[in-house]
């Protein structure tokens, strides 16, 4: 005799990393050479956690991802290497040659492309206009620099006055 039952058997479902919160310039608008392709807000500073969901968004747009630089200033650990969509992408650190508010990104097809870093600990309404602005900025005039885009947003002077970068905290700020 057998049972039968109006759920359905359990399934596996595959967990997914929840999307990366990015910003990018449209297709159709050009940007300078050296100019942001937008912004990206990380959800927190683990990088081995973050570029995955970033790399996996920005692959299948800009052609798979192959290298990543970043600026070991407000990054606590950063990964050689990590996985994404099946291969492997090289993650770099450059203390001088590479603004410490953007990440760096190389792909065979599209070639480098440089994104505003938004600290994860900045607020909604901030994050909000920092993305605009460097997804939108204009491709004509001077281009701002990632940290130029940063201390422009009210309130990140002031929190760059006690040494500590914007909402970081003494100690996480000391071991770095």
């Amino acid at each position: 005799m057998s049972a039968t039952t109006d759920r359905p058997p359990p399934r596996a479902v595959p967990f997914g990393a929840a999307a990366a919160r990015l910003a990018l310039r449209p297709a159709g608008l050009p940007s300078a050479e050296g100019g942001l392709e937008g912004a990206w807000w990380p959800r927190s500073r683990d990088l081995s956690q973050e570029l995955p969901a970033l790399a996996d968004v920005l692959d299948p747009l800009w052609g798979r991802v192959t290298r990543i630089g970043v600026n070991p200033r407000y990054w606590p650990v950063i990964p050689p290497r990590i996985f994404v969509n099946g291969h492997v992408v090289k993650v770099g650190w450059f203390t001088s040659a590479l603004d410490p508010h953007m990440i760096l990104l190389l792909s065979c097809t599209a070639g480098r492309r440089d994104l505003l870093v938004i600290p994860p600990e900045t607020g909604a309404p901030s994050a909000g206009r920092l993305m605009t602005a460097a997804s939108t900025s204009a491709s004509t005039g001077p281009q701002l620099t990632a940290t130029a885009l940063m201390t422009e947003e009210p309130g990140y002077c002031a929190s760059l006055s006690d040494g500590v970068g914007p909402g970081l905290s003494g100690s996480l700020a000391a071991g770095m």
